[in-house]
């Protein structure tokens, strides 16, 4: 039954996907694609997964117990804070902060965590912005 429940949550999100992506304003510079390419991409993905899993649940789902759902929580609370943050701290702040946290989460050491997530706002600052020349959050330190 959780399974459906999730199933049928998941079939409301995609719909949401839709429409999100529907009400999109094309400028008349797009390209060919479009801006509504890719949330309909996700959207039609999320939507055949969850019409599978209210097809085709499992007999009896083994629920995690509740401090798994709390390290959840507390991870989308990191994302959201990450959010926060960028314009305050800028990208090479904020995400140093949110993948050092959020790897240490998933078991490695701090100090490996500290490195990771160091490593990790470098090399996505270094292709986004160096590479691709993507505008990204600017912090204190000017970069």
């Amino acid at each position: 039954m959780s399974d459906r429940i999730f199933g049928v949550v998941g079939l409301v999100l995609a719909l949401g996907y839709v429409w999100a992506a529907l009400v999109i304003e094309e400028s008349f510079l797009s390209d060919a694609v479009g801006p509504k390419a890719f949330p309909l991409i996700i959207a039609t993905v999320l939507g055949l997964s969850s019409l599978a899993i209210i097809a085709k649940p499992d007999k009896s789902p083994d629920w995690p117990p509740l401090g798994r759902f709390l390290e959840v929580g507390f991870a989308i609370l990191v994302m959201i804070l990450y959010a926060i943050m960028l314009p305050e701290f800028g990208f090479v702040i904020a995400t140093a902060l949110a993948a050092t946290y959020l790897t240490w989460r998933l078991g490695t050491t701090p100090i490996s965590s500290v490195i990771t997530g160091c490593v990790t706002s470098a090399g996505i600052y270094a292709v986004f912005h160096l590479i691709l020349g993507l505008s990204l959050a600017k912090g204190p330190l000017g970069f």
